[in-house]
């Protein structure tokens, strides 16, 4: 019994970056009003106000893919958006193979992508980074890829797994 486990979160340094310069121009813009005008909001209204706006802006960094591999199927959890896993069982899957995928083109960008307004016929998908994902076709039709940052680990434990997924046919 072989199993994989994967978790990941938005830590690319591009992106903090651009969070960081996003978020400097309306502090930049909170300040100068501020300093020109001490009266247009008090000391407490400032500092909650440059909080929320860090809060916000920094809420992308609390999402995380976790990812699972084993003998009764494949599991995945997007958190915040799914509270528990969410677990696809091997009679459930036609096919399950590792492959290397453009993310802005195929789904638009990193995250939760896909669906009805997006490229349908690429199905969803749900990744972090990168561009290599465990692509599923289910047996209903749809289409899921979850991305990964393990592709020579995927590619073995679905090895392993591959005669559940045959026997589903």
């Amino acid at each position: 019994m072989r199993i994989f486990k994967e978790e990941q979160r938005f830590n690319q340094l591009w992106l903090i970056i651009l969070m960081v310069i996003s978020l400097l121009a309306p502090i930049g813009i909170i300040l100068g009003v501020y300093f020109k005008d001490p009266s247009s909001f008090s000391v407490l209204e400032l500092v909650a106000l440059i909080g929320f706006l860090i809060l916000v802006s920094t809420f992308i960094f609390s999402f995380k893919l976790i990812s699972r591999i084993d003998e009764n199927g494949i599991h995945y959890k997007f958190s915040p958006f799914h509270w528990k896993f969410r677990t696809l069982q091997w009679n459930d899957i036609n096919k399950a193979y590792v492959r290397n995928y453009d993310a802005l083109s195929e789904f638009g960008g990193w995250g939760f992508k896909g669906g009805p307004l997006w490229k349908k016929s690429k199905g969803r998908a749900i990744n972090v980074s990168g561009d290599v994902g465990i692509q599923l076709e289910l047996n209903n039709g749809k289409k899921l890829l979850i991305g990964t940052q393990k592709k020579a680990e995927a590619e073995s434990v679905l090895a392993n797994y591959k005669n559940k997924i045959d026997n589903n046919v």
